[in-house]
C-alpha cells in the first residue's frame, strides 16, 4: 500500500486521499490542544511558511489518546489552532494513532519508520514523520524534537531552491 492510497477526513469533514499531496514533501504530526507541547504549533506553522513554496506541507492529525489532551471537537480544534497559533497548514479530523483502532495512515507510518529500539508505538503528542515527495517515509522525530531543530533535515529532502 502507498501512503497516497490512504483516505483521511479533513477537519471540516471532507474525505480526501493523500494522493492530493503527491509530489509534495510532507511533515505528518499527531497534535493535541491541551498538551505541554502544544506551542509546537507555532514552530510547525513557521516551517510551513518557510518551506511551502518549495513543496512542504505540514499535515496535523489531532489525537486524544495521550492523557485526554485533545478533548475538543473538530470545529473547536480548528478555531483553537487558528486563534492561538495562526495555523494555516491542513488539519484533519481526530484519529487514533495506536491500538486496534489506529488509523491506516499511522499503521503505515509506524511500520515504515519505527521509533527507538524498533518500537512502532507513538509515545506522545507531536511525534513527526517526514515523507519525501515520492511518498517514502524518510524520518521520524520524537515529540520533544522542536520543529526548528528538524528544519535542516526537512530542507535536505526538499527540491533545491529556485
Amino acid at each position: 500500500m502507498s501512503l497516497y492510497d490512504i483516505e483521511v477526513r479533513t477537519i471540516t469533514g471532507e474525505h480526501q486521499k493523500l494522493s492530493a499531496y503527491a509530489g509534495k514533501t510532507l511533515l505528518i504530526v499527531n497534535t493535541a490542544s491541551g498538551c505541554g507541547l502544544t506551542p509546537q504549533f507555532k514552530g510547525l506553522e513557521a516551517l510551513y511558511q518557510r518551506f511551502k513554496d518549495r513543496g512542504l506541507v505540514v499535515l496535523g492529525f489531532p489525537c486524544n489518546q495521550f492523557a485526554g489532551q485533545e478533548p475538543l471537537d473538530e470545529k473547536a480544534i480548528q478555531s483553537f489552532c487558528s486563534l492561538n497559533y495562526d495555523v494555516t497548514f491542513p488539519m484533519f479530523s481526530k484519529i487514533d494513532v495506536n491500538g486496534g483502532n489506529a488509523h491506516p495512515l499511522y499503521v503505515e507510518l509506524k511500520k515504515s519508520a519505527p521509533g527507538f529500539l524498533g518500537t512502532e508505538a507513538i509515545k506522545w503528542n507531536f511525534t513527526k514523520f517526514l515523507v519525501d515527495r515520492h511518498g517514502k517515509v524518510v524520518d521520524r522525530f520524537g515529540p520533544k524534537e522542536e520543529p526548528e531543530e528538524i528544519a535542516g533535515k526537512i530542507e535536505r529532502v526538499l527540491p533545491a531552491a529556485a
